[in-house]
């Protein structure tokens, strides 16, 4: 268990470390920078080359699986999910080498989201997910996405594919795509 457990599960939103009075975000993203390296002590820079127009096998990979509250496909509380999620990854050390998050947009109201972790963790909801996936980088604004998924609708036809599901790996927040200066996000297409 990683030694940093009791803070995390302390109830107030600020503990005291050394002292002085942490926030407890600000204590994931500093975990977080030490993990991943991130300049922005968040969302690690993204290099879109391992991704695109590739093929991805995943076997067995575990994710922590958790629900997104939407309106129209617009989170309402990814922020809230996505602290909670990193706050529970980060106690059990279960932080995966290669930060992935993906999202299954399954209606208009919610989504999926999965977290990916390096081992199960007693208590969350891990899940396996295994398949063979094309997948394709966009950059751009959020509201480009319907054109990307008819982009990736042609370039997995073009491969004589057809489309399970469409996975969305959004791989910064919006506040590091400002810093890096670019809006990735990958669509990972099941085939």
């Amino acid at each position: 268990m990683c030694g940093l457990s009791r803070f995390f599960n302390a109830p107030q939103s600020e503990i005291y470390l050394a002292n002085r009075r942490v926030n407890k975000g600000i204590l994931v993203g500093f975990i977080m920078n030490k993990i991943y390296n991130s300049k922005t002590g968040c969302c690690k820079k993204f290099n879109p080359a391992p991704w695109d127009r590739k093929t991805i096998n995943f076997k067995n990979k575990l994710f922590l699986k958790d629900k997104v509250i939407s309106f129209f496909h617009i989170p309402l509380n990814f922020g809230a999910v996505m602290k909670r999620d990193m706050e529970r990854i980060v106690t059990a050390n279960a932080l995966a080498k290669i930060p992935i998050m993906l999202s299954d947009e399954k209606s208009l109201f919610g989504a999926d989201v999965y977290i990916a972790v390096s081992k199960k963790i007693p208590g969350e909801n891990i899940v396996n997910i295994s398949g063979t996936f094309l997948s394709r980088v966009f950059e751009g604004p959020y509201k480009n996405i319907g054109k990307w998924v008819k982009e990736m609708k042609s370039y997995v036809k073009s491969k004589g594919k057809e489309i399970n599901k469409i996975y969305f790996f959004y791989t910064t927040c919006p506040a590091c795509a400002k810093v890096y200066g670019k809006n990735y996000v990958v669509l990972l297409a099941r085939i």
